[in-house]
């Protein structure tokens, strides 16, 4: 596949203005903004006095050296004193500078944490950011680990760039003042400064080699990135299904599927290497030769006499510092390539929520949407309304259906219609149009055939999605015993998977507990009976209407047996042309 070579920078372009936006939304936020501009104001002042240190430890050092050549005794106890101070100050200013950086690093990555958090779990993002086609892949990484990246590797790059430029505009000073001038050989022209000249030249020289070398870093990094969240998802995919797996004796499989992922992982990891290794020996070489060299050019005018030794050790730390603050980019190559692409990353992922946002906004997909609407009236309607698959295949055309309230419904049919129309009413489903009118002030409860149980207290997980504190332990106790799994009773501070502790059937009669605890006016079931047999089915509908008597039920079943006298209606939906039996 051929890339565009003016794509990649415009697109990195647009993600670092876009990343910085978010950047200013943190330092602007309502919050805590004071709190974050003083940590900020702080740093500058700590990164300011962690310059001028840098200045009197240089100047320290020309007087440590003239004194040594001068064998001056007085003088050297007088700067080992003040070194002590220097020393003192130098830990004090660099703790308190590691601080206060890292306090904020950690609330721009919580701030940042939130933000993405309260896209991705709201109005269902996190489902139907999988139906919709981009760059959004492993969510969870990227909320993770590439916000981590990202919030820590700025700040430190910043602060690195600030003392860098700070460096370089008190040392061009310094360098000028004590290298003297230069007469080139030969000739009657003297160079100024000459130093100064050379540390540009000689960081200039370092910078662009280092920067061809280096090239191919940013994509070998992001791409080891890629590969690498696509091992830890495919491995947490095996955890989370290891039940079924194992029944399928699936263990092979996944062996070979987690090779293939690491094999990738290796190929990014050797592509990596290579870009590493060009910029790495150059640097290696580039960082052996920068103590040396400015004392060799130093050397003649303290031979001649012209710069004393304290002098001479001065331009050289002089030199190198330059040279140093001027070589930032090349030094900073391998974190600059890894920011950027955890922020390339960041942004494609918001990108995704943001476009499902914009297309809430218009109340659907498009032209041909589905639309959900609240109405005055305590029934759920359906018109003409159409479902398609991912295909663009018809599984439902003009669909008209007046639900009131106390109706008990059982839904049959073909599994890919009933799955879709559950989905559909549940907001969730992208493909169709139509539209979808929403009893007035009643939340609609949804109960998929199985249900979500997360690691934590029993008493937590049966009072999902509240908090386990909002129900009294002995209304939870009843809940339990109802649904006939009272022997759970005695476990409800304990913590535990329940998704992996439990079996099947026993989550889904929680799940049903969880509905006494709600309340629901409105109960729509995908095929969570259809693993009980028929008595039980029975029993646990049963059950359903005398705990909720008042509740709507729609039940979508495989069994198209219907228990007498229970159901109000039966439909059986079938997609267009199929030649199906309908209500």
């Amino acid at each position: 596949m051929k890339t565009d070579g003016a794509a990649l920078p415009r697109s990195n372009l647009r993600s670092g203005r876009r990343f910085l936006l978010m950047a200013v939304g943190y330092w602007n936020n309502d919050g805590n903004k004071w709190k974050v501009r003083s940590a900020s104001l702080l740093l500058l002042i700590l990164t300011i006095a962690q310059v001028v240190l840098a200045i009197w430890i240089s100047y320290w050092h020309r007087d440590l050296f003239d004194a040594l050549e001068d064998r001056q005794r007085a003088a050297l106890l007088r700067l080992v004193l003040i070194f002590v101070l220097i020393f003192i100050l130098t830990m004090a200013v660099t703790a308190l500078h590691l601080t206060v950086k890292r306090w904020l690093q950690l609330d721009w990555r919580r701030w940042l944490t939130e933000l993405l958090l309260d896209q991705w779990l709201s109005h269902a993002h996190h489902y139907r950011l999988q139906l919709i086609g981009g760059e959004h892949d492993n969510p969870d990484g990227r909320i993770a680990e590439d916000v981590k990246i990202a919030t820590e590797t700025a700040i430190g790059l910043a602060h690195s760039l600030l003392f860098s430029v700070l460096i370089l505009g008190s040392f061009v000073d310094i360098l000028y003042s004590v290298s003297g001038s230069a007469t080139l050989p030969g000739t009657s022209i003297s160079i100024p400064g000459y130093m100064v000249l050379m540390a540009f030249l000689y960081a200039g020289v370092g910078t662009a080699l280092g920067l061809m070398l280096g090239r191919p870093l940013i994509r070998a990094t992001n791409r080891l990135q890629t590969v690498e969240a696509n091992l830890r998802f495919g491995l947490a995919r095996v955890r989370e299904h290891s039940e079924a797996i194992a029944l399928a004796h699936g263990g092979s499989s996944e062996r070979r599927d987690a090779g293939r992922l690491f094999a990738d992982v290796g190929l990014g990891w050797n592509r990596q290497t290579l870009a590493y290794l060009g910029i790495v020996s150059f640097s290696t070489g580039y960082g052996t030769l920068l103590p040396v060299f400015p004392i060799l050019i130093a050397a003649p005018q303290y031979v001649a006499g012209i710069m004393s030794l304290g002098l001479l050790m001065q331009a050289a730390q002089a030199f190198q510092r330059l040279t140093s603050a001027l070589s930032w980019p090349i030094d900073n190559l391998g974190e600059i390539a890894r920011c950027r692409a955890s922020i390339d990353r960041i942004i494609t992922f918001r990108e995704g929520m943001e476009r499902l946002e914009h297309e809430a906004s218009k109340n659907g997909y498009g032209a041909n949407r589905i639309e959900l609407r609240r109405t005055d009236k305590a029934e759920l309607e359906m018109r003409r309304l159409c479902l398609d698959n991912a295909d663009g295949q018809p599984l439902l055309a003009d669909f008209n259906l007046i639900v009131r309230h106390g109706e008990r419904i059982l839904i049959t049919g073909d599994p890919s219609v009933t799955g879709a129309l559950f989905k559909a009413v549940a907001g969730l489903w992208p493909w169709g149009r139509g539209e979808v009118f929403l009893p007035a002030g009643r939340d609609i409860v949804f109960v998929p055939q199985r249900p979500y149980l997360h690691a934590g207290t029993l008493r937590a997980v049966l009072a999902y999605p509240h908090p386990g504190a909002q129900y009294k332990e002995s209304v939870l106790r009843w809940a339990l015993e109802c649904v006939g799994i009272g022997r759970l009773q005695s476990r409800l501070g304990d913590y535990e998977d329940w998704a992996r502790v439990l079996p099947l059937r026993t989550q889904q009669r929680l799940d049903i507990a969880r509905l006494f605890l709600q309340q629901p006016q409105w109960v729509f079931i995908e095929e969570m009976a259809d693993t009980f047999d028929g008595r039980d089915e029975l029993m646990t509908l049963e059950l359903l209407h005398r705990e909720l008597p008042n509740a709507t039920l729609i039940n979508i079943s495989r069994h198209k047996e219907r228990p007498k006298g229970f159901y109000n209606r039966h439909l059986a939906l079938y997609p267009p042309g199929s030649n199906q039996p309908g209500e």
